[in-house]
């Protein structure tokens, strides 16, 4: 199958689609940022799990004493890092175990970013998932945003949900149990009707 950017993709939906069709003359081509280098992309997960549950200005502040603690961000200067010197950083307990646990998966090899973006969406979804903090929503927002993933289905958000209903014309904004098939029409490009449902609500995901 040929592959195609997410601009293709995108017209190649609104072709298909009138509701993508509609989002596509609103929004224009779904437009990726830049791809982070495979040794990039540890610190990019490593920041997702620092900002759970907090507000992006938290999140920055706390993530930011971490790069001051170790400079660059990477298995080994974490595990290189004491606990207690990242829970001054202002990290929970349990982000700690995570990043501690995200670390010593990618220096045993037990998980690959070099290999991630090559691996179907579901298996790249188990790998992440396997560490501790990681869940799937965010496991999913790497996949879109880090990794440039075309097909991720991301039901879980409520964004995607709310955003769903208002381009479809739904009265209720569906769950994800019946989010799931609503999505089956437009594979293997579900992230692009994602990226509209998020552009519908000017909602971002984190």
């Amino acid at each position: 199958m040929t592959v195609l950017s997410s601009a293709e993709a995108s017209a190649h939906l609104a072709a298909l689609h009138p509701v993508i069709d509609r989002a596509f003359q609103q929004f224009g081509p779904v437009r990726m940022g830049p791809r982070p280098l495979v040794e990039e992309r540890f610190a990019r997960v490593a920041r997702s799990i620092a900002g759970q549950q907090l507000s992006v200005t938290a999140a920055s502040t706390i993530f930011g004493r971490v790069v001051d603690l170790v400079d660059l961000v990477t298995p080994a200067s974490i595990l290189r890092t004491s606990p207690d010197g990242l829970r001054e950083c202002g990290l929970s307990n349990a982000k700690v175990a995570a990043l501690c646990d995200l670390a010593q998966k990618c220096s045993d090899g037990t998980l690959d970013f070099g290999s991630l973006g090559r691996i179907p969406v579901e298996d790249a979804v188990a790998r992440l998932t396997e560490v501790k903090g990681i869940g799937r929503w965010t496991a999913e927002m790497f996949l879109i945003g880090s990794l440039h993933k075309l097909d991720v289905w991301p039901t879980g958000d409520a964004g995607v949900r709310n955003g769903f209903a208002q381009m479809t014309g739904l009265k209720i904004a569906p769950t994800a149990d019946e989010l799931q098939p609503m999505g089956n029409p437009f594979r293997p490009y579900r992230t692009i009707v994602a990226w509209y449902c998020w552009r519908t609500l000017d909602n971002k995901p984190v």
